[in-house]
């Protein structure tokens, strides 16, 4: 895995009228890794990865591609999984697939993308007649039609039933395997652990934490932590050795010391019954850095 830049977004700001999408934001990404972008809803995250796809330009900042300002080859060597793409019902998985190959001079072979994406059994399917996960296993096969050196997945498994979504993250890390560059947009907290090597994680335009998810976990969060429904905490205003936060319905305590937090929750008839003990997680760190859930 080399640690030259395939892509860097120096100092990237966005405006829309007074409201500032992104701001003043530097990005690198190495090549050949799974680079995971988090954020809550409005955090800037889908501006970024458009200015960063040349979909849309930056108010102020320039973007990298190799070292170098982007030219038109950088579309060539680009691959992009959208969450919406119309397909026509009326073809097949294989004449779909086809079609998308003969819009390139450098394709990649279609058995052997059938054989990656796992289309074997639906290659002559209506496209129509395919089911969500089916679908999503095309979508990302015509991302790859072009032998892209970089991939943007955004939200690759939303909707997708467990193992669907699963199937999906075989394929992704096969594709990893292959050398490839990824960019991945996710509100599985799941999803990020298991594909990523470094994640970044961005609220108000910004970027507030970035690395490996150990080395996030290991920085950003401390010990276990509780959870409870939130109505159990009505007596306990604060507690020894511990930080409460809630959210929804539920209260989440990051606990420093265990023994002396139960017996405080004991002491105030707390009903312990519904409580749950967690393990520092990719999630704990989320809702320390931003107080929010990835799905708000």
């Amino acid at each position: 895995m080399s640690k030259t830049p395939i892509l860097e977004a120096i100092d990237v700001t966005k405006r829309y009228g007074t409201v500032t999408a992104v701001d003043h934001l530097n990005l690198a990404v190495p090549k050949g890794v799974c680079f995971g972008l988090l954020g809550p809803n409005g955090a800037g995250k889908t501006t970024l990865v458009e200015i960063i796809e040349g979909i849309i330009a930056p108010t102020s900042g320039h973007v990298l591609y190799q070292g170098r300002p982007r030219a038109a080859s950088f579309f060539e060597r680009i691959g992009i999984m959208f969450q919406q793409t119309a397909l026509l019902s009326f073809m097949t998985v294989h004449e779909t697939l086809a079609t998308f190959q003969s819009l390139y001079p450098h394709s990649i072979d279609i058995e052997e993308l059938i054989r990656l994406c796992y289309l074997e059994d639906i290659r002559k399917q209506l496209n129509d007649k395919i089911s969500g996960g089916q679908r999503q296993r095309l979508l990302l096969a015509l991302a790859l039609v072009n032998q892209p050196d970089l991939l943007f997945l955004d939200e690759p498994s939303t909707g997708l039933d467990p193992q669907a979504r699963r199937n999906l993250w075989d394929i992704v890390a096969n594709i990893k395997r292959q050398g490839k560059t990824i960019i991945l947009t996710t509100h599985y907290m799941e999803e990020a652990e298991h594909l990523c090597d470094i994640i970044a994680i961005m609220d108000h335009g910004q970027m507030i934490a970035q690395g490996s998810p150990a080395q996030l976990i290991d920085q950003y969060t401390e010990g276990m932590h509780i959870d409870l429904p939130a109505e159990c905490m009505v007596n306990v205003s604060e507690l020894p050795a511990a930080d409460i936060t809630v959210l929804d319905e539920r209260a989440v305590i990051q606990v420093h010391d265990m023994n002396r937090v139960v017996q405080r929750l004991l002491a105030a008839g707390v009903d312990l019954t519904h409580m749950t003990v967690h393990s520092p997680t990719l999630e704990t760190v989320f809702l320390n850095l931003t107080g929010r859930q990835l799905r708000d």
